[in-house]
């Protein structure tokens, strides 16, 4: 009897933010472990399900850089990163596109749906959900002179989020799946970071919250302990510290940018905890690291 008590326990605790994000937009991107375990895969699908049962409607916006490196592997053509991001010329856009919407970007519906859902696919380029502009980067080439222009071809970044048809589907109780592929002005493909996508249609949505799904805890303070919640000004201070740095420096700054354009809250939770996303939005504590607007 004491174990069925606290069952229910765990579902009065949930009450309070069921129904504070009832029929809210939660933006979530998936990515890393949680997309390569069969266990974590499955977990992910059943908290996505259950979130649209409960009123929630989630929108997921995936990645898919390895799934993308092993393809290129097996092609014959050699994987190659500038700061961090895909050289991807005509040819190798071509197999990004192939892998994100023709093959991950179904797996993970076809893994919604086994599991009782009913999720669609799209990318970027349908119904001009993402328009998109291409991404320079510079290098610094130190003082008196000019920075260096990189080009790394077919890599963009979002000029605008067009959301009518997520909106649509959403009425419909259908859950949207996004591939990061943005279409440019003259009908060009451009590979975006899954990321700064997830932040773009979070704002344009102005959604709840955006969930950013890693393979770390969240975010770590300088003796390595999570921060779980923090807001603008502690967020800024920790950059310059040089506390947040490396791969979780752009997250942040996603997260940052989605806050500043009417999303409510961030989040940066540990995809490799079974249930990560159940945890961290119906839990009091919640796993990972907040971040707010305001104190």
């Amino acid at each position: 009897m004491e174990e069925l008590i606290n069952k229910a326990t765990v579902l009065i605790e949930a009450l309070p933010y069921i129904r504070r994000f009832y029929q809210k937009n939660i933006v979530i991107k998936y990515g890393g472990h949680a997309m390569v375990e069969d266990r974590l895969k499955r977990s992910f699908a059943l908290d996505i399900v259950l979130l649209k049962y409960i009123g929630l409607n989630p929108v997921v916006i995936h990645g898919g850089g390895p799934q993308i490196g092993q393809t290129l592997d097996r092609l014959g053509k050699k994987s190659e990163f500038r700061q961090g991001m895909r050289v991807t010329d005509a040819e190798t856009m071509d197999v990004v596109e192939m892998v994100l919407v023709g093959k991950v970007n179904k797996e993970i519906v076809a893994l919604i749906n086994q599991h009782g859902g009913q999720a669609v696919g799209l990318s970027g380029k349908d119904g001009r959900l993402i328009e998109a502009s291409k991404l320079h980067l510079y290098k610094d080439q130190g003082e008196d002179k000019p920075p260096e222009l990189i080009d790394i071809g077919m890599v963009g970044e979002v000029k605008a989020v067009h959301p009518e048809i997520i909106q649509t589907l959403e009425a419909s109780r259908f859950i949207p799946v996004i591939a990061p592929v943005g279409v440019g002005e003259h009908g060009e493909t451009y590979n975006i970071n899954a990321d700064l996508v997830a932040g773009a249609v979070a704002a344009a949505l102005k959604a709840s919250k955006l969930i950013l799904i890693t393979d770390v805890p969240g975010v770590l303070d300088g003796d390595g302990q999570l921060v779980s919640s923090m807001n603008v000004e502690r967020t800024a201070e920790l950059i310059g510290n040089g506390i947040i740095k490396g791969g979780m420096l752009p997250k942040v700054r996603c997260a940052l940018d989605a806050l500043s354009e009417g999303v409510e809250k961030a989040h940066i939770i540990d995809g490799r905890v079974e249930h990560a996303l159940l945890l961290e939005i119906f839990m009091d504590t919640g796993i990972g690291t907040e971040i707010v607007g305001k104190a």
